[in-house]
């Protein structure tokens, strides 16, 4: 067996994931939206239905409510199911399910019934699929006791973050950014896990902490690379886990840098960032040599035209440009 790292996709990663827990355990299955016949959307699984069969590959209709309310009663019922909706915005279609039945049913059962479930979807902007399939919600469901959320941005996340997904009895719900999945990279054979519950810091740094998730996390990786040209040493946290937070990560890395710039792609009201923000401001605040910076989505409907999508996002030179300002404030 091969110990070099293998060169794969981001998708390739997704894949292999999922075989990897059909094959390993009978009790899990994959269903959704065009899962099996078509491939997945976004061609994730793709093969899977051919190798694997219609018992553990399973299309569903188009009716978020009814396949996640499908997928709850089977993590209830003892299996480890799967459920993959095609693009977050769908899922609001299904929040009912995941509110009030995934998220609260072992709460309001004093612990008499789990509910391990995993939802996979696709979130994020930048491959002109206008307001309806570009959205970043994550931060949304963030909010909702009961749940983890998972952002996977690497090969090796992508690859293992399912894993210890499933083997969780509380419901899961991991949002992959559609900008990440012809992204390649090496996948390290000897890594055969990895933890669902902390933060990594992607880059160290001393002079700004970049805190960031999923799809924005190598537009920040890239600003910092920009920002070192100049002589500013920038940390880079990856979140990972947007709920729980790991805030220790954070505040011990705001301790080393002293500023901080919160990159999301979602809405900047009522944000994931806003949240981050507010927990070094009760935590760290005396900590802090600068204000708090956010760079954040613009407050409208993702844009079609791909010069106004991409002016309504994050970007490398607008996060760079924030934190210059702190790391150099003008005179």
């Amino acid at each position: 067996m091969s110990t070099a790292p293998a060169r794969i996709t981001y998708r390739e990663a997704c894949r292999e994931a999922i075989r990897a827990a059909i094959l390993a355990d009978p009790r899990v299955f994959l269903m959704g939206e065009d899962v099996g016949r078509y491939g997945g959307c976004y061609a994730v699984t793709k093969g899977l239905l051919e190798e694997l069969g219609e018992a553990r590959i399973r299309d569903t209709p188009l009716s978020e409510s009814a396949f996640v309310g499908a997928g709850i009663g089977a993590a209830i019922a003892g299996l480890r199911p799967i459920v993959e909706v095609m693009t977050c915005n769908f899922s609001l279609l299904a929040l009912d399910q995941i509110l009030n039945n995934a998220a609260t049913i072992p709460h309001m059962s004093g612990g008499q019934f789990a509910v391990p479930l995993v939802i996979r979807m696709a979130t994020g902007a930048g491959r002109q699929l206008a307001a309806q399939h570009s959205h970043s919600l994550e931060g949304w469901f963030a909010h909702i006791p009961g749940l983890r959320i998972l952002a996977p941005a690497t090969i090796e996340d992508a690859r293992h973050m399912l894993a210890a997904a499933l083997a969780d009895p509380n419901p899961v719900l991991i949002f992959e950014h559609i900008m990440l999945y012809n992204m390649e990279g090496e996948l390290d054979p000897a890594v055969q896990g990895v933890d669902i519950a902390s933060a990594r810091i992607r880059r160290p740094g001393h002079d700004v902490t970049l805190v960031t998730y999923g799809g924005s996390l190598f537009k920040t990786l890239d600003a910092a690379e920009a920002l070192a040209r100049e002589g500013i040493e920038s940390e880079v946290i990856d979140l990972r886990v947007l709920r729980p937070l790991d805030t220790a990560t954070i505040m011990q890395s705001v301790a080393r840098t002293r500023r901080v710039v919160i990159v999301d792609e979602g809405w900047r009201s009522g944000s994931l960032s806003a949240e981050v923000a507010m927990r070094i401001m009760e935590e760290a605040f005396f900590e802090l040599d600068a204000p708090i910076r956010r760079v954040c989505s613009r407050e409208v409907p993702i844009p079609y035209a791909a010069h106004l999508e991409q002016a309504a996002l994050p970007q490398p030179g607008s996060i760079a440009e924030a934190a210059r300002g702190l790391a150099r404030p003008a005179p």
